[in-house]
């Protein structure tokens, strides 16, 4: 799975997810659950393609014995590409927030009523579902040619507001292919926050690495001869532009 593969993923359980506590939020209970709240059956799903920038997005729709039910969360379909892919990033950056997903209903339009505890293990799902790509095996491939880079974004760290540099590893495989074999997250691009994220790397199975291709930040530079033997270093041409014109 790539990186676009897995938001398109992650978007799609996120939102069927919250579409079906919204249902659950309605028929008064979850499903086969017996319920004295309960004001309506369920009767199966239909399917409902949704189109976003990750890809088009699988979602199925529960129906009711009686009434109908269009989760308000497709409502305003043009916003979701901006809220739901901020909720993502959050989750990959600092874990995502019962606030962060309180904070997505609201902008797609919705009042659900749904709890804290339904959000809560939305959440964890998430996690567990963006752990397994970090950790997921490299041994499916070879990856000759390795771009490595870092940006920063905000996230919140006990309480406060800080700078976290998300570093990352675009590999090109034998054939030509794109996969982003790991993203990490670190305090700066300090010369050990690299060093980390390639032995870990090397130990998922990464292999095949002729060329790295990446700026000239001293830290990733040292960490690049330290941890990448035999694989020849390049400085990425665009950076290099940008010096250039300084």
């Amino acid at each position: 799975m790539d990186g676009l593969e897995l938001v398109r993923s992650v978007a799609e359980r996120m939102l069927q997810e919250l579409i079906e506590a919204e249902a659950s939020a309605k028929v008064g209970a979850e499903w086969n659950e017996h319920a004295y709240t309960r004001t309506v059956y369920r009767s199966g799903h239909r399917e409902r393609t949704l189109t976003s920038q990750a890809g088009d997005l699988d979602l199925a729709i529960p129906k009711l014995r009686s009434g109908s039910l269009f989760p308000s969360l497709l409502e305003r379909q043009r916003w979701i590409d901006q809220a739901l892919f901020a909720v993502i990033m959050e989750a990959y950056v600092h874990g995502v927030s019962t606030w962060s997903v309180d904070d997505l209903v609201k902008v797609l339009g919705a009042d659900t009523g749904i709890s804290k505890s339904e959000v809560s293990r939305i959440c964890g799902d998430l996690d567990v579902q963006l752990t397994a790509f970090r950790n997921r095996p490299l041994d499916h491939a070879r990856f000759p040619y390795m771009y490595l880079d870092a940006t920063y974004c905000k996230a919140r760290v006990e309480h406060q507001i800080v700078s976290r540099a998300v570093v990352t590893a675009t590999g090109i495989t034998e054939d030509g292919g794109r996969e982003v074999p790991g993203v990490m997250v670190g305090d700066s691009e300090a010369e050990v926050v690299w060093t980390q994220f390639l032995r870990h790397l090397l130990v998922r199975g990464l292999g095949g690495v002729r060329l790295v291709i990446g700026d000239h930040h001293s830290g990733l530079v040292k960490a690049i001869r330290t941890v990448m033997h035999g694989a020849a270093s390049q400085r990425c041409r665009v950076h290099f532009l940008r010096m250039s014109s300084a």
